[in-house]
């Protein structure tokens, strides 16, 4: 008898601790919001943290995870390799996304991401789909976990970055027409829901373009040197006034104005199901300009971009409640440099012409192997050779490649050469590993190049011109909200951590592409 009410006394213990494990683990968020902010910097972050209120980025560092040394595990980052990779937890060797153009071999034109002539634009020409992204999103991982019963939205400036959050079984992904102002979507995502018509016609953008202006939020006295400058004012106003006003702190106004519609249009946060909602928002120099020549600019850019977070927070308080909602915080983690003269203070500088190199290295090649358009095509520092030329001429591809490579390394500029039979065999150095991560076996050109920092990138056929900028770009990483402890971790962790931390918050399946572990520290 004494040994069955010992027995049983083991067993309601043991019953009781489990219940009590179990109720600390917290419930599963009822709304996850991924915040995106383009070209957001640590340094402008902090340098003007005294402009900032309670409610906004001083917020998220008191009540959430932050991971200050944050990277992508890739180079040549750009919006769309960044979105991509952001939710894919992989990087461009595995998700197609090398960036937000490249050459289709097929045309030999550019092209974007997300176009797919099979979709229909709602207020715009462009046709889009998902269909180039190779692999599943955490927001597909989302979808198949609830059975379709998860609502998930995407919300940014441009279609790139809407679309590679929103994934392929998305219910919705809206950005900002260049033309008109108006927000558009695709059939790709079903009909146009009666909300986006009645927002598009009653209170876009259009509608008050005209009298939108860009000044500074805070009395000048809040600024630092304001009377160095003076004040500025930009209005919105020619052909261009839509990408003037999408490349301006005001859009971030109109991002959150959209996603206010849409939750009045919808059920997001609405049930126990876990949904998701990514936000997009622009941190970047406007007219890019740089920093040091706008720096009262910039410094009401960062306000601006506080404010409107704090504004985001306020409005998932009220349509979910904060203590049901999982935040994650992010940037893209590149910057666009404006190029500058280095000649001025004596710094070890030049131009490389991609066009002039293509030239020339075509020539080479007529005079190693006869008549013929070896180089098929360009795109930024990416070049495609005419692999049917090669074949017919009964040449071996890599030994074209590695003359091709020992050809360019020669020219004035340029720092290294890399081969598609490189990346193909792989390599052990980090930077090597981070170039290859970049590389997509479908995408990419058959040899890249890496031009010396501080060199100006030219090209005289399209006119642009670019800098060639190697540095670190710090930016933080944050989690808020259900389950988070507040903490500052100094351990340095890659962006490619972001969709599996989400998915074990949201107690789903981690993306089939990704395969770094969780955030360190996430649970505590």
């Amino acid at each position: 008898m004494k040994e069955k009410i010992l027995s049983s006394l083991l067993t309601v213990l043991a019953f009781s601790a489990l219940q009590a494990q179990t109720s600390v683990v917290p419930a599963s968020p009822r709304l996850v919001v991924g915040i995106t902010i383009d070209q957001l910097r640590s340094d402008h972050l902090e340098a003007f943290f005294n402009l900032y209120g309670e409610q906004g980025f001083k917020r998220l560092w008191k009540d959430g995870k932050v991971y200050e040394q944050v990277v992508y595990n890739f180079k040549h980052v750009d919006r769309a390799s960044a979105q991509a990779s952001i939710y894919t937890g992989a990087s461009p060797f595995k998700n197609g996304i090398i960036g937000t153009q490249w050459m289709d071999r097929a045309s030999l034109r550019p092209v974007n991401c997300v176009d797919d002539r099979e979709f229909l634009g709602y207020y715009t020409e462009e046709c889009t789909s998902p269909k180039n992204l190779l692999i599943p999103t955490l927001t597909d991982e989302l979808e198949i976990a609830t059975r379709g019963d998860a609502k998930v939205y995407a919300v940014a400036p441009h279609r790139d970055m809407a679309v590679m959050a929103a994934g392929h079984t998305a219910d919705g992904a809206y950005w900002m027409s260049d033309e008109t102002g108006e927000w558009c979507t695709s059939s790709y995502y079903g009909d146009c829901p009666r909300w986006l018509e009645r927002y598009n016609d009653k209170d876009g953008v259009a509608t008050r373009i005209n009298g939108l202006q860009w000044e500074p939020m805070l009395p000048m006295s809040a600024y630092d040197n304001p009377t160095d400058e003076g004040s500025f004012s930009y209005g919105f106003i020619g052909d261009y006034r839509f990408r003037k006003l999408k490349a301006s702190p005001c859009m971030n106004d109109e991002v959150n104005r959209m996603v206010t519609a849409l939750f009045k249009g919808t059920s997001l946060g609405g049930d126990e199901v876990t949904d998701f909602l990514s936000v997009t928002y622009n941190a970047g120099s406007y007219q890019s300009e740089s920093w040091h020549e706008s720096y009262l600019e910039m410094q009401d850019i960062y306000a601006r971009l506080d404010k409107d977070v704090a504004s985001l927070m306020e409005l998932i308080d009220k349509e979910v409640g904060l203590e049901n909602t999982l935040f994650m915080v992010t940037s893209t983690g590149y910057t666009d440099y404006v190029p500058l003269d280095y000649t001025l203070y004596r710094v070890p500088t030049g131009e490389f012409y991609i066009n002039r190199a293509t030239a020339l290295l075509n020539m080479y090649l007529m005079a190693l192997y006869g008549e013929g358009q070896y180089v098929e095509a360009y795109h930024g520092l990416q070049i495609y050779l005419d692999h049917d030329l090669l074949e017919k001429k009964e040449l071996r591809l890599n030994d074209i490649l590695e003359c091709s490579a020992e050809f360019l390394a020669e020219l004035s500029g340029v720092q290294k050469v890399y081969t598609a039979h490189d990346f193909l065999l792989g390599g052990m150095s980090d930077e090597f590993e981070q170039m290859r991560n970049a590389y997509n076996v479908h995408r990419s050109g058959d040899l890249i190049i890496e031009v010396n920092a501080g060199w100006k990138l030219m090209n005289t056929e399209s006119r642009d011109e670019k800098l060639v900028y190697d540095g670190h770009v710090a930016f933080p990483l944050v989690f808020m909200g259900t389950g988070i402890e507040p903490s500052v971790v100094d351990t340095p962790v890659t962006t490619d951590c972001i969709a599996p931390t989400l998915a074990l918050l949201m107690r789903i399946r981690a993306p089939s592409g990704s395969h770094a572990p969780p955030a360190p520290a996430i649970r505590r």
